[in-house]
């Protein structure tokens, strides 16, 4: 059972940044995806962004591609998420979430994740 606590969200204005960290509990094999999550009020969660332990390889969303960065630390079990130039569509409830054997193209699919952490609140600004 991998436990996730995710960290960091808050209100910011539109342009601004924000960093997200989740912290696992353990992970009990060294093949695995994890990453992040949202979900706004009235929309379905969507994958954000998604990295894999084995080689660092990541997935970005359109929506965030070039102002989004995720990054790992393996040995302290914790992923991150750089936002930058926010915009008021990125409000949100972000999740982390995880899931072995699995790539960062698996971000696509939510209900692929086997394991889900509680969400932290996103809110921009205009």
């Amino acid at each position: 059972e991998v436990q996730l606590q995710a960290s960091g969200g808050g209100l910011v204005q539109a342009g601004g940044s924000l960093r997200l960290s989740c912290a696992a509990s353990a992970f009990t094999r060294d093949d695995y995806a994890w990453g992040w999550f949202r979900q706004a009020p009235g929309k379905e969660r969507e994958g954000v962004s998604c990295i894999r332990s084995r080689d660092g390889s990541t997935y970005y969303a359109d929506s965030v591609r070039g102002r989004f960065t995720i990054s790992s630390n393996n040995a302290k079990n914790t992923v991150y998420l750089q936002m930058n130039n926010l915009k008021p569509e990125d409000t949100a409830d972000y999740y982390c979430a995880a899931a072995y054997d699995a790539l960062p193209v698996y971000c696509v699919w939510p209900s692929g994740m086997g394991y889900w952490g509680k969400g932290t609140l996103v809110t921009v600004s205009s």
